[in-house]
């Protein structure tokens, strides 16, 4: 099974167009949060009404997961925190989103809501309990923020990340925790799109502007993460121990080079401008 991971795409069409792009090639695409951007200009409303219709479209393609992330809450639930209430209704699309397991062959995935509050925090603590009993060879967490003091979520001054989720991660051991949440951590000296607490792989996809976004390939099969930005391309096997800094890619896969030649629609000639 191939994993498609991004995050923090933050109402960037062309990077979205990208994603629809690449969604065929892969069993599953991951969405580690914040679709949205609280800071566009572009209306809040309009902005989820755009990006459920991408992922309608990228529903038709493959299998979606998706969870929230703090620019993606858009309501309030009845006793006061914030929620992502849109992220919820793409349920009916055939999505899995916060609060939902997916299981695909041996491998369960568990889709957190980003918290507020004590009680979305509480009914995290207890998703991740009851998943814990139905854990099978492979336990994935999709959790928008990176776990605190660590280079996933190191931001150059100080960290970002959640310190819940160490000791969470502590608690279960999962495979791996899939976020982004700390752009500039994959790109930064101390950072990195990468890290292993106990026998937990976590990883921060990073952001990059423009097009394609940076996104990370989890090839399960082969137990190979691939990391691709504008400037890197680096893998990790998932059997060895930790090492840094990764590999840089020698010779992809084919199917990886692939990715690198999906077309800019932006940047293709119109027929009167040929010749």
């Amino acid at each position: 099974m191939r994993c498609l991971v991004v995050a923090d795409l933050h109402y960037s069409l062309p990077q979205f167009d990208w994603l629809l792009s690449a969604a065929p090639r892969f069993d599953l695409v991951i969405f580690a949060g914040d679709a949205l951007d609280i800071g566009s200009m572009v209306d809040f409303r309009a902005q989820i009404v755009v990006v459920k219709k991408y992922l309608s479209l990228l529903s038709r393609i493959t299998r979606v997961i998706l969870c929230s992330g703090n620019h993606d809450l858009d309501d309030h639930s009845a006793e006061g925190e914030k929620i992502s209430r849109w992220i919820g209704e793409v349920r009916e699309l055939g999505i899995a989103c916060d609060g939902d397991s997916l299981t695909i062959g041996d491998t369960l995935f568990t889709v957190c809501p980003w918290w507020d509050g004590p009680l979305v925090k509480q009914r995290l603590e207890t998703q991740l309990q009851e998943a814990s009993v139905e854990r099978l060879a492979h336990w994935i967490w999709v959790h928008h923020a990176p776990p605190a003091n660590s280079p996933t979520s190191w931001g150059g001054k100080r960290y970002f990340g959640d310190v819940d989720l160490v000791q969470w991660i502590a608690r279960h051991q999962p495979s791996m925790v899939i976020s982004g949440h700390v752009h500039q951590s994959p790109f930064i000296s101390e950072g990195s799109w990468f890290d292993r607490l106990g026998d937990t792989w976590v990883f921060n996809t990073g952001l990059q502007p423009g097009r394609p976004p940076t996104y990370i390939v989890l090839d399960l099969d082969e137990a190979t993460a691939f990391w691709l930005s504008a400037d890197h391309a680096q893998s990790i096997d998932l059997k060895a121990p930790l090492q840094r800094p990764a590999a840089t890619i020698q010779t992809a896969p084919p199917w990886l080079i692939s990715l690198d030649q999906i077309a800019d629609p932006s940047l293709v000639k119109p027929v009167s401008a040929e010749g």
